[in-house]
């Protein structure tokens, strides 16, 4: 009976975090659906300003004012600054190119996050690091190649996006088991909500037609509330979903987003990326998951054996 509830939970913890990473993924399409007309920056800066003040409110009423207080600053401030980077960079990369593209080249970040967390942690880059990064910057060339030609430097914006997120994930490894999930969350959105303020008075500042700051419709505040929880939800779920199956197992489903972009890409915005971008996906995710499989065996051989 135990291994049966056992296994049970470790299934609702995958049925969980395939529903929290589709969930991501709807969120990105909203997001898509507006920047056409108003500007990423502006559009980053309400989702977060919003998610903070719902996040805070929360935290109030669940736990009260002495939960905001002692927190590791050094590294709330590296989330934040990580996040307000990525969703920047995403968020203009998707008013640019396919939201397949996009995505399948924010799928480095594991492979970045890696490679920060040695960096700024003191972990140990091995082998299957360096091979798993080889090939997916191999991969994103791949896709970058046509894009590079048709947008510049700009096609490089899903990659910084990536390396925000991964300053992210560090910054949740550093973290981990030291403060509450909620409060580390809103702590986040708090600091990226004015970050995300700046940059979108910046962008503005610089002359460049797409990033003039307007007075948002009443539909892109409702749009941006939705992304806010739809992502807020996300983050959740796939928390959940760790506790119960555990985050090595629950970290392969994180590819499905993939899927749902091509599928939303095609039915709402017309997007068909070609075979030479899917290949240069299927390299990265193939990277991803040679990385995945590697961490999984090396914690089994270093755990203490009973």
């Amino acid at each position: 009976m135990g291994g049966q509830r056992r296994q049970d939970g470790a299934d609702n913890g995958l049925g969980l975090a395939l529903i929290g990473f589709i969930t991501f993924t709807f969120g990105d399409a909203m997001v898509k659906t507006m920047v056409a007309g108003v500007s990423p920056p502006e559009i980053a800066a309400i989702r977060f300003t919003i998610g903070a003040l719902g996040l805070g409110l929360l935290v109030l009423l669940r736990k009260g004012r002495p939960a905001f207080g002692n927190q590791p600053w050094r590294w709330q401030l590296l989330r934040g600054g990580g996040i307000t980077v990525a969703t920047t960079a995403f968020f203009t990369a998707m008013s640019l190119m396919p939201l397949a593209t996009a995505t399948s080249i924010g799928f480095t970040s594991p492979i970045l996050t890696s490679l920060l967390a040695a960096a700024l942690l003191g972990e140990k880059i091995r082998r299957p690091t360096v091979v798993a990064a080889l090939a997916a910057f191999a991969g994103t060339l791949i896709i970058l190649r046509p894009n590079f030609a048709a947008l510049g430097w700009a096609a490089l914006l899903p990659l910084l996006a990536a390396l925000g997120t991964a300053g992210m994930m560090v910054g949740n490894r550093a973290i981990s088991g030291r403060t509450d999930p909620l409060v580390s969350q809103f702590w986040m959105a708090a600091i990226a909500a004015p970050l995300l303020i700046l940059a979108a008075l910046v962008a503005h500042w610089s002359g460049a037609p797409k990033f003039a700051l307007s007075v948002p419709a009443p539909h892109i505040w409702l749009l941006c509330s939705a992304v806010a929880v739809t992502a807020s939800t996300s983050h959740w779920l796939i928390y959940l979903a760790s506790r119960r199956s555990g985050a090595g197992t629950v970290a392969p489903l994180t590819y499905v987003q993939l899927i749902v972009a091509l599928v939303l890409g095609a039915a709402v915005f017309g997007d068909r990326p070609d075979a030479v971008a899917l290949a240069g996906a299927a390299v990265i995710i193939a990277a991803g998951l040679y990385l995945w499989r590697s961490n999984i065996r090396y914690m089994a051989d270093e755990m203490p054996q009973a």
